[in-house]
């Protein structure tokens, strides 16, 4: 959807935007409410301010939606359609990486009592497991710093996927 377009349409449309980048409701009203932006980066910029600071509250209720490392989801929700995608760098045919993320992922929750989350998208396998296997030895207060950061930057990825800049300045778009 185009800058212009999201700046215009109607406020539950916005939400339905904004919802699969992030679902905590806060971020996503805020964001809807805040508009006209005047560019992507004005979005972009917003949405980071408005991701400062998440409560513990919203950041479980976020992680409800997140499949594990390894995991791709088999909805056909646009969410779904967007974890697919940034976990390509997962191949789910090579046995070895997909086990050891599945151990990783098991002692993560059992240590955290969440999923692992990490922003997958531009990451290997490799590095994806390497960074699970160093966060394991974080201390609960360490990976909730950890885990609202990697949460704020999937929201800013998939709201830059979801949202491009239009070919002409808007008319009426303020700067936010």
């Amino acid at each position: 959807m185009q800058l212009e377009v999201f700046n215009s349409v109607d406020r539950a449309d916005a939400v339905d935007v904004l919802r699969p980048c992030l679902d905590i409701q806060r971020w996503v009203e805020h964001i809807a409410d805040a508009r006209p932006f005047s560019s992507l980066d004005a979005l972009t910029d917003f949405a980071r301010e408005t991701a400062e600071p998440f409560s513990s509250g919203e950041v479980a209720a976020a992680l409800a939606h997140h499949p594990r490392i390894g995991e791709r989801p088999k909805a056909q929700t646009t969410e779904a359609a967007m974890s697919r995608s940034e976990q390509a760098g997962v191949d789910p045919s090579d046995d070895g990486v997909v086990t050891a993320l599945a151990e990783g992922n098991l002692e993560y929750e059992a240590k955290f009592g969440r999923v692992f989350l990490i922003r997958a998208a531009g990451r290997t396998a490799a590095e994806i497991l390497a960074s699970l296997q160093e966060r394991l030895s974080h201390t609960a207060e360490e990976e909730d710093v950890i885990v609202a950061g990697q949460l704020r930057e999937i929201a800013l990825l998939r709201l830059a996927g979801v949202i491009s800049e239009a070919s002409a300045n808007s008319e009426g778009a303020t700067n936010k």
